[in-house]
């Protein structure tokens, strides 16, 4: 059955109510046309709960908007949803990939994560290439998909919203990594689901390092806004030592946009529920919007919070992980590096769930707290404890 506007409908009730489904809910393509974002192609979703988001097709169907009953939850920075044309992997030392940072959702891999790193070459067994050379966060998320289906699909009374794609992060004497993605929400639904499975495609054993980079901002980020998560220990931070609290800000309570704020990352060692679930969320008591994520521990083990709280860029990440924040080399040395040989692959699913008012706030922090209860103190000592992954396979 169809949950709207306070009703709940067969699929030919809604018939009956209008002449097409997208009078209520829907998806479509469109192009955009002006300015950086010009000639991407994006698929907008409306679930007719007062959900709406955009995935960019030609930006790996990274999701760019999202707002609910019009208060924004995606994050727009000043770079814009910028055309891929115009991306310079290796640019600027490496960083350029933050001309391209903007949007709710970018995914960061196939096969390198964080920040800049050359590592060796030797398993693409190419003489001429020795090493490759990695910009921040990989090259995935400015790969324009191969669009293979989108719409509507009714089951029994029940209606999906869907859209599939493929990825291709491929290259001569290199990796051939295909990300397989499927979005879904439910009309009269306030949740998103996401699908993906990076498979290899080429015959060289080939390192794999994926995570979502879930960014969300005013007005869900404000002044007293809440990180709820089941902190089990502060593993790691960017800005530990002399400098940990020097700027106010914790990892619970979001402050106010500020002049000359540097950025702050932390790695949080999360618990998981009975069924292997990791849910965090960020929640607005003041307006009664609240996100939540919702990832596999056993598929995406380790949690970044990213913290950018400067005014003009004001935005707070969300990070699962298939690796800790040290990095490339460090997962190769702790042999904790994943290998995909030829057409092995490996599964990912995150729920992205609008929690909408205060009643929906306070049940994902009960169920939160339930799984592990997070350190009252704002600044918890780091415990410069990674915990080991495994290498290889992991189900």
């Amino acid at each position: 059955m169809v949950q709207l506007y306070g009703q709940t409908l067969t699929r030919r009730q809604v018939s009956e109510r209008s002449g097409m489904l997208s009078q209520f809910a829907g998806v479509r393509v469109m192009t955009l046309g002006d300015g950086v974002e010009r000639g991407i192609r994006m698929l907008e979703f409306r679930t007719g709960s007062g959900l709406r988001f955009t995935a960019l097709v030609d930006r790996a169907l990274d999701i760019a908007d999202c707002d609910y009953k019009g208060q924004a939850i995606g994050w727009h920075s000043p770079s814009g949803f910028r055309h891929p044309a115009l991306h310079e992997y290796e640019g600027e030392g490496g960083f350029s990939w933050a001309r391209s940072f903007s949007g709710l959702l970018l995914t960061c891999g196939l096969d390198h994560i964080l920040g800049p790193e050359e590592v060796p070459a030797d398993n693409y067994n190419y003489p001429g290439r020795k090493s490759v050379r990695h910009s921040l966060h990989g090259r995935v998320s400015t790969i324009p998909a191969r669009l293979t289906g989108y719409g509507e699909r009714w089951d029994g009374d029940r209606c999906v919203l869907w859209a599939e794609g493929v990825v291709q992060q491929s290259a001569v004497f290199g990796e051939d990594l295909h990300l397989h993605r499927r979005i879904e929400a439910e009309v009269g639904g306030n949740e998103i689901r996401i699908s993906d499975r990076v498979v290899n495609h080429g015959f060289a054993r080939t390192p794999h390092m994926y995570f979502y980079h879930v960014n969300v901002s005013h007005p869900l980020v404000d002044e007293g806004s809440r990180y709820l998560a089941p902190v089990t220990d502060v593993v790691w931070a960017a800005h530990a030592g002399e400098a940990y609290s020097a700027q106010g800000v914790g990892y619970r309570t979001l402050p106010a946009p500020r002049m000359n704020f540097r950025e702050q990352v932390w790695q949080h060692e999360l618990a998981a529920d009975a069924d292997g679930l990791v849910p965090v969320a960020v929640a607005n008591d003041r307006i009664g919007l609240g996100f939540e994520i919702v990832t596999q521990k056993n598929q995406l083990p380790c949690m970044y919070q990213w913290q950018n709280f400067q005014a003009g860029q004001y935005a707070m990440g969300i990070e699962p992980s298939t690796h800790h924040a040290l990095g490339n080399t460090a997962a190769r040395d702790r042999r904790e590096m994943i290998w995909l040989e030829h057409d092995e692959s490996r599964s990912y699913e995150a729920t992205f769930r609008v929690l909408d008012g205060q009643a929906e706030i306070d049940e994902a922090e009960r169920r939160i707290a339930s799984i592990a209860k997070q350190p009252e103190e704002d600044f918890p000592a780091p415990s410069g404890r990674f915990p080991k992954l495994a290498e290889g396979p992991r189900s």
